[in-house]
């Protein structure tokens, strides 16, 4: 099974970007989303930059696609992407239609998790326009994903998220902005202040979600690492990781450790344990609510 690193949903400056996959164009990583998915104003690096840094981490034995917005509001994010579906160089990863639109027929691409996916029609639909892997929604079950992956043809691969906070909303409105009292097009850029987003709890003190400017997160880290063995049995064959800090390399080769089998069950969630702060949820995968513990043991495949 192959290890992904998804884009950084964060707003980070340049500086921090760059030293972050300098890391990761040492680990052992298999493929590397790269781009700005949450906010078109986040400004950090342009086109030219991460295209730089893509052929960065290409030479160094990475497969590397670009990811684009997932809430695309304007004419202007419309020429953003057009200009990335026409980089001429690496695969894009759509999340939102109308990257499919610019992509199908002209070159291969993956569908991201964004892209709402719930049934083989529709799956068969994007696979005649040029889909090559399918990173499935969060919120599918072990038993709906089987009957969706059992209809895939061998030349498309369906890929996971097994570790990272879940995407919860999209909204026109940006809360971080709203927060600071400031409109969403006179932000001052301040979610850059906050490069784990802003943490919201409930009123007795529990931890519920994370404000990332549009983007609202679920505050527990949803895990599949429990259940690698479904992942494997299913035919899963790209396993992705949300990157939770700039200090991610660690807990990347555990979970390559895991994917491997030099981790076991047990060890691999206690060990996973000091490297995730806060508590860990995947009850999705069972067909719970989503922020229920993923629990060892509990398959979600008959």
């Amino acid at each position: 099974m192959k290890l992904a690193l998804g884009p950084v949903p964060y707003y980070w400056t340049a500086e921090r970007l760059h030293a972050f996959y300098d890391t990761i164009a040492d680990t052992d990583v298999d493929i590397v989303y790269l781009g700005e998915q949450v906010c078109s104003r986040r400004h950090s690096l342009r086109l030219p930059d991460w295209l730089s840094l893509a052929e960065r981490l290409a030479d160094a034995g990475k497969e590397v696609v670009l990811s684009s917005l997932i809430l695309v509001e304007s004419e202007s994010d419309l020429k953003s992407l057009r200009r990335l579906a026409a980089n001429g160089r690496f695969r894009v990863e759509a999340n939102d239609m109308a990257m499919v639109q610019l992509v199908a027929g002209h070159a291969e691409f993956v569908i991201g998790p964004h892209v709402n996916v719930y049934n083989p029609a529709s799956l068969g639909l994007l696979i005649e326009a040029g889909a090559v892997r399918w990173c499935a929604p969060t919120e599918l079950s072990a038993q709906a994903l089987a009957g969706i992956v059992s209809t895939l043809p061998a030349t498309v691969a369906c890929e996971v998220i097994v570790l990272g906070p879940l995407t919860l909303a999209l909204s026109a409105r940006c809360f971080t902005a709203r927060h600071y009292n400031r409109q969403k097009d006179d932000c001052g850029f301040i979610c850059i202040d906050h490069p784990a987003g802003m943490p919201l709890t409930t009123q007795d003190g529990q931890d519920f979600l994370v404000l990332n400017g549009v983007q609202t997160l679920s505050a527990k880290i949803h895990s599949l690492l429990h259940d690698v063995g479904s992942l494997r049995r299913l035919g899963v064959a790209v396993a992705r990781v949300v990157p939770l800090g700039e200090n991610m390399a660690p807990l990347l080769a555990h979970v390559r450790a895991r994917l491997d089998g030099r981790i076991g069950d047990d060890t691999g969630q206690d060990a996973l344990a000091g490297l995730v702060t806060g508590e860990c949820c995947g009850g999705y995968w069972n067909g719970l609510a989503g922020m229920q513990a993923g629990v060892s043991g509990v398959r979600g495949t008959p």
